[in-house]
């Protein structure tokens, strides 16, 4: 009895601590994990213990979330709120979780993400996930914006695979100085544009698999160049072997302990290149810079003989007009002659115009 009555003091000092598990949740307080799996949840579940470290409420219909949803929970670490068809993020909505490490809103719908959603207190966030949780690829410019206003600077691990991004944003990543590992695969990426990855001079690994890339121009590989410390993996993108990927196969080639899998990069068109090693490819391959010298001989020798037809041309024209240089004087004297006539026709009709005695007179006469 005095066991039991100490137990219930100290549930009594510690509220929520000693709390009941929610209904349709399973608690495991020797694990401090609290599990609320695929519940048909429509709100998120009120009445979670205070000892919880791990929370995972996935596979529910929850739409949105603000720092209303989410209380009392101190001791989180890990939230897991995938596939819950979130398609809000409010302002501040974990600002009350104040030692949060780990994200994870993968499988949702997020449309509408607030500047300040991902604000957490004590910069503690170490990983997050939103793979396939961005409703659609235009949501990318509300999550630079919320990237650049949250503090997010401790983030260690993005996860942003599997959501069709097209584009990345200028500096979307600026503020993220501490970010080791950027996951990108499996989008529909085409272009890294100049400051895209500014900002990741900490970055050991960058994701780039599976997404549209036909070509690596300067412009990415200066991109590339900007991130000394980072591992790329480039592998299963549609590279189109022609003149323009010669600089990305030069740097390639002296930068192949920088790509870790380098030897898995091929062509893919044209059909005469496919399954070619990117390592192989030169200028010998593409045949970009290479001259027939037969050819350029013809060339110059047609420029010649096509001057010499010219010349011969002009000379001709010019003995044309020395010939009949005194037929040429005598027809501009005359259309001299003509013009000066018609001017002094139109000069006297202006005049008669002009005074109206000169125009009586002159019908008079006719008359």
């Amino acid at each position: 009895m005095r066991d039991l009555a100490r137990r219930l003091a100290l549930c009594a000092l510690l509220g929520s601590v000693c709390a009941p598990c929610p209904q349709r949740c399973e608690c495991s307080e020797m694990a401090l994990t609290v599990k609320c799996v695929s519940k048909d949840l429509r709100s998120f579940p009120a009445g979670i213990p205070g000892y919880t470290r791990s929370l995972f409420v996935t596979g529910n219909q929850i739409s949105r979330l603000g720092p209303e949803s989410i209380r009392g929970l101190d001791n989180l670490t890990i939230l897991n709120l995938s596939g819950n068809r979130i398609s809000v993020l409010e302002s501040h909505t974990f600002s009350r979780l104040h030692r949060l490490r780990s994200l994870d809103l993968s499988n949702n719908q997020l449309a509408v993400i607030h500047p300040e959603a991902f604000s957490v207190p004590n910069q503690f966030l170490r990983e997050l996930n939103l793979s396939m949780a961005l409703y659609n690829h235009s949501a990318v410019l509300d999550l630079a914006g919320s990237f650049r206003w949250s503090s997010l600077s401790s983030l260690t691990v993005l996860d942003l695979s599997n959501n069709g991004l097209i584009f990345l944003p200028s500096q979307i990543f600026s503020n993220l100085n501490s970010l080791h590992q950027l996951l990108l695969s499996n989008n529909s990426l085409v272009a890294i544009h100049n400051s895209t990855l500014s900002g990741l001079e900490s970055l050991q690994e960058l994701h780039l698999t599976h997404n549209a890339f036909k070509m690596f121009p300067e412009e990415v590989l200066r991109e590339f160049d900007s991130l000394p410390r980072a591992t790329l993996f480039l592998r299963e993108n549609p590279l189109t072997c022609t003149c323009g990927i010669e600089p990305f196969a030069l740097w390639l080639n002296s930068s192949q302990n920088r790509v870790a899998d380098a030897e898995d990069l091929v062509c893919s068109f044209p059909a005469a290149m496919r399954n070619t090693s990117l390592l192989a490819v030169g200028r010998l391959t593409l045949e970009c810079h290479q001259t027939d010298p037969e050819a350029d001989v013809a060339l110059q020798t047609s420029y010649v003989f096509l001057g010499l037809v010219l010349g011969f041309i002009g000379l001709i024209f010019l003995f044309v007009l020395f010939l009949n240089r005194k037929g040429i004087k005598k027809r501009i004297n005359d259309m001299r002659d003509a013009c000066r006539e018609v001017w002094e026709g139109y000069h006297y009709r202006f005049e008669l115009d002009s005074d109206p005695r000169l125009s009586q007179l002159s019908n008079s006469a006719d008359a």
